[in-house]
């Protein structure tokens, strides 16, 4: 120990109803975080020394939330308290009657004059607060946590006024052996928490806050700590698949989803029949996750098995039984699932398109027959410029929303995409207008994979620029934190499209194409404009999760790029120079030349006259310019921006030796200008890739 105070263990915990599996990790950690930060504040400055050697675990299991923190101080010290009020200077009046200041300062101290003392300069107020038993404030500590806890809408029970996420059953709060008396949520404190709701549906009783996962699992039956069910459940599923020779395949959600729903979890192998597995793997896998949360099987060539995995959250004493009846209820699952498949493809994707005229995509915007219209234009201009069949663009285009008009995506929605993906094959389409089905929502995420066919590239950007365009056009753009068309990760997926697959698109040329196939839009000033500038912004957060300095991507936002490959080859050139010796010098010239230019109220002439050139310094810097613009020409027409960099930071000795020894605003104005001239030039070389003046 480092400190002399007595420490002892303090156990919380809170019992419900089911509580919702998907926000048990949430709300459980962010109990912990409102508690501890409840104690650190009541510990205030002494909170480093007495925190030391004290651990916090976070229990959470369907009908629990739980705190055990060991080797907690049990009282907050005695201390001393002061407050600085006014300068002593002006305390008193000349003769000596307290100043309404220092009268203002006793009464938000409520205390007297006579009690404030003279502190370095200034009236001062000085209390003792004495010790105090943290047992005593840790109710309040609680309540206030669990009245902070991130639920989106409290539920009432039965007559009582009580909120909570879901209704509570009992409460257990243990400092030591020592139940610590109170009521919270209605509930009074004692030391019995409950064993499983079906292996042991009694009362247990602690004698210690210490015993709480001891007992609560020998007992009890129910496993407590979150991450020890979780990786429970985890070798369970992988030995179960390895029973019936297969791979386990482990979501990371629905194993979060399956340890909040079980206490005592227990993985069983059921089966279902070879015949469904000539429906889309996609459909059976989403039915088994979504709707029993089961994990599925794969064999060593990721084909899907006729097996799946479901967790139970009792040790039945007939297991068989169980497996049965889980097989009973998945099968006409999977019926189902097949049932839509075979009627679905009895009709065409290119039958269907005619029913999209039934769907709004937006009010002013709209159907989706209409999108399908503008995206199919706007693709179709797309693989003109990359020299791509426009032709399977178009006709993909056509295609892309007409599965949400089938059975099977609307019964299960994450399916849309994938299973136009698999009709269009059914139908004879072409495989990359097959692929484009599926692919026209890639990147879902951040991270996800990118379209890959030509069709699929082309219609995953018309698709995102079109719901852009209209959006900004009938004045919807996202506001703050507000985004609820996802127009931000739309741009981020349109610009990683075009950099990461290098596809040399102007988003100003696309944006207007986009708009052009729109009608009286009431934002149609400017639109094109406001629509780049919005795109490009998110370069900034993007190159902030790559760790490139801010400065780079200003440097090149301050002459905007439209075209998203070329600004990320100049942002990447940019963060490279700033590695090199010569950067900081270069930049603050470049800065210093900024300044100057723009302080001339004539426009600055574009040549220089070497007649005019008169000291070494600028004839030596007006020559190595000159040399530096033929070299760089042909790097300027690659985009090899990072190259062009490089050897202008040669420059950097006649840069530095001509400001040393040139007066650059000379009396004499014809070589005044000529000087400005020259700086312009070097000014322009620079500016083909970025404002480097932006880096100083």
């Amino acid at each position: 120990m480092t400190d002399s105070v007595n420490r002892q263990d303090f156990l919380f915990e809170l019992g419900t109803e089911e509580l919702p599996p998907k926000a048990l990790k949430t709300l459980s950690a962010a109990l912990e975080k409102e508690v501890v930060a409840g104690i650190k504040e009541l510990f205030g400055k002494q909170a480093g020394t007495l925190f030391t050697d004290t651990r916090v675990n976070s229990y959470a299991a369907p009908r629990r939330l739980a705190l055990l923190i060991n080797n907690l101080a049990d009282e907050i010290p005695s201390s001393t308290f002061q407050m600085q009020g006014p300068p002593a200077r002006i305390a008193f009046d000349e003769q000596g009657a307290p100043s309404k200041a220092l009268l203002g300062f006793a009464r938000k101290c409520g205390t007297e004059v006579e009690n404030l003392k003279e502190v370095d300069g200034k009236m001062c107020f000085s209390q003792s607060l004495p010790a105090k038993a943290i047992a005593n404030e840790l109710p309040a500590i609680i309540e206030t946590a669990l009245g902070k806890l991130p639920i989106p809408k409290r539920m009432r029970w039965g007559a009582s006024r009580t909120e909570f996420v879901r209704p509570v059953k009992w409460l257990v709060m243990l400092m030591g052996d020592q139940v610590i008396e109170c009521e919270i949520l209605g509930l009074k404190a004692d030391r019995n928490t409950r064993g499983h709701r079906f292996h042991h549906n009694h009362q247990i009783e602690l004698n210690q806050a210490n015993e709480y996962l001891e007992n609560l699992e020998s007992v009890g039956m129910v496993i407590a700590d979150f991450q020890e069910r979780r990786e429970k459940i985890r070798a369970q599923v992988e030995a179960e698949g390895a029973s019936v020779h297969g791979i386990a395949q482990i979501d990371e959600d629905l194993l979060d989803e399956v340890t909040a729903l079980n206490e005592w979890p227990v993985a069983l192998t059921g089966r279902f029949d070879e015949r469904f597995l000539e429906v889309p793997a996609e459909a059976l896998i989403s039915s088994m996750k979504e709707h029993q949360k089961y994990f599925h099987l794969t064999d060593n060539n990721g084909q899907l098995m006729p097996f799946f995995i479901t967790i139970a959250n009792i040790e039945s004493t007939d297991p068989a039984q169980v497996i049965s009846g889980n097989e009973k209820v998945i099968r006409p699952r999977l019926a189902d699932a097949a049932f839509f498949f075979e009627t679905d493809k009895k009709r065409t994707l290119e039958s269907r398109i005619e029913d999209l005229k039934s769907i709004v995509f937006q009010k002013e915007l709209g159907t989706l027959h209409d999108k399908a219209v503008r995206v199919a234009v706007l693709a179709k201009h797309i693989a003109a410029q990359l020299g791509q069949d426009e032709a399977k663009a178009e006709r993909a285009a056509m295609l892309a929303k007409t599965d949400l008009m089938t059975d099977m995506v609307y019964e299960f929605t994450d399916l849309q995409g994938l299973m136009g993906y698999h009709y269009a094959l059914n139908d004879g389409e072409d495989e990359g207008v097959a692929l484009a089905q599926n692919e026209q929502y890639m990147p879902r995420f951040a991270g996800d994979e990118l379209p890959q066919s030509e069709p699929g590239i082309a219609v995953a950007l018309a698709d995102r620029l079109d719901t852009l365009t209209g959006l900004f056009g009938v004045n919807q753009p996202p506001t703050g934190s507000k985004d609820p068309f996802a127009l931000r990760r739309a741009s981020l997926g349109v610009l990683r499209i075009i950099v990461e697959r290098q596809l040399n698109l102007d988003l100003e040329d696309l944006i207007q194409v986009a708009a052009n196939n729109y009608q009286n839009l009431p934002a149609e000033e400017g639109l094109v404009t406001r629509i780049t500038d919005f795109m490009l912004e998110r370069f900034r957060a993007w190159y902030d999760d790559e760790g490139i300095a801010i400065e780079a991507y200003l440097a090149v936002h301050a002459l905007r790029p439209t075209r998203p490959l070329e600004f990320n080859q100049r942002v990447q050139a940019v963060s490279h120079f700033r590695t090199l010796s010569e950067a900081d010098a270069l930049a603050a010239a470049n800065k210093r030349v900024s300044n100057i230019l723009s302080k001339q109220d004539a426009s600055v002439a574009d040549k220089v006259s070497d007649a005019l050139l008169q000291e070494d310094a600028e004839k030596a810097l007006a020559k190595a310019v000159a040399e530096k613009t033929v070299q760089l020409a042909p790097l300027f027409a690659q985009g090899n921006f990072k190259e062009v960099l490089e050897q202008l930071a040669e420059l950097r000795p006649v840069v530095d030796k001509f400001f040393d020894e040139v007066m650059v605003m000379a009396d004499d104005e014809a070589v005044r200008n000529n000087r400005l001239a020259l700086l312009k030039q070097l000014r322009n070389l620079f500016l083909g890739v970025a404002d480097i003046s932006a880096l100083s």
